[in-house]
């Protein structure tokens, strides 16, 4: 087929099977979950079209690379330039969205959600590529490369999807519900001090009566560094008060290598609020594996 000529019915067949399993990929990885990101109907729309666009560009590669057209691949390159410029703005539009929220997800979170929004795109047009060279390396009826195709970027996507799987903080670290005393001006949990500024009676009536409080401790010493990180934190903090609101404090501390959350929730809601802090993903910016060290402290320190 000659640049000038429309395209084959059979070229036809295989960009149209592999953009729909392309968008199909996307709308899997595009739900609304306990973060409660993206939110519906807009954010739905504008993920699901860039989505079935990425899966449109994957499935003409194969059609411009048989047809030798070389300035199409081009200009493939080009858009996929455009989907880091779609986390650039996803980036900006979630930190102009801090000073809005109950607490601030902070710098580490923002760019991992940023990076998993792009990283789905690439879902789209990986897995429709996938499907459009498996038709066309076949031999077969249609509705054997069509079918074989399907199974192809089914397969492949079951791949991306575990691949990128995170790990969460349920993966590292419990929670546990805390009780919470006030002695003087200072807040105590489980005996263990938190804060120095509940001051006011009303303060203390709120958290004596309505507050709740999660101790957080990581399962394993070296999942401290981890845990123990200010974006980490952060992102739990944020995901706790989201789930069930902050009425008026937030406290969090570190002690003896345990997290301490005490807020007084529109919701008073243990049970949630653990779940949440459970499922908050681990941020890839904190995440270090001890694995990787070619040295202990110990033998670091006989050298």
């Amino acid at each position: 087929m000659n640049n000038n000529e429309m395209i084959s019915p059979d070229h036809l067949l295989l960009i149209i099977t592999a953009t729909i399993v392309g968008t199909v990929v996307r709308a899997l990885t595009l739900k609304q979950d306990y973060r409660q990101y993206p939110s519906h109907p807009n954010g739905y729309l504008i993920h699901f079209v860039t989505g079935a666009l990425a899966a449109a560009l994957g499935a003409f590669i194969v059609p411009t690379l048989m047809t030798k057209n070389f300035v199409a691949v081009t200009f493939l390159s080009l858009a996929i330039q455009q989907f880091r410029e779609v986390r650039k703005i996803e980036r900006e539009s979630l930190a102009e969205l801090e000073r809005t929220e109950y607490t601030s997800r902070g710098d580490s979170y923002i760019d991992g959600i940023a990076k998993t929004f792009e990283a789905r795109n690439y879902h789209a047009l990986l897995t429709a590529f996938v499907t459009g060279l498996t038709m066309q390396l076949l031999d077969q009826p249609k509705w054997v490369e069509v079918a074989l195709g399907i199974l192809a970027g089914a397969a492949l996507f079951i791949f991306l999807r575990n691949f990128t799987k995170g790990l969460k903080v349920k993966d590292f670290a419990t929670v546990t519900q805390g009780e919470i005393e006030i002695r003087g001006s200072d807040l105590y949990v489980d005996g263990l001090h938190v804060s120095n500024l509940v001051g006011e009676e009303l303060a203390k009536n709120f958290f004596l009566k309505e507050g709740l409080a999660a101790i957080i401790q990581a399962n394993e010493e070296h999942y401290r560094v981890t845990l123990e990180h200010l974006g980490q934190r952060n992102a739990i903090l944020f995901e706790a008060t989201r789930s069930v609101g902050k009425r008026r404090y937030a406290f969090q501390d570190l002690v003896d290598g345990k997290i301490v959350i005490v807020l007084v929730p529109i919701v008073k809601n243990f049970d949630l609020l653990k779940e949440t802090i459970l499922n908050t993903p681990l941020l890839e910016s904190v995440k270090k594996s001890p694995q990787l060290m070619s040295i202990n402290p110990a033998e670091g320190d006989k050298k």
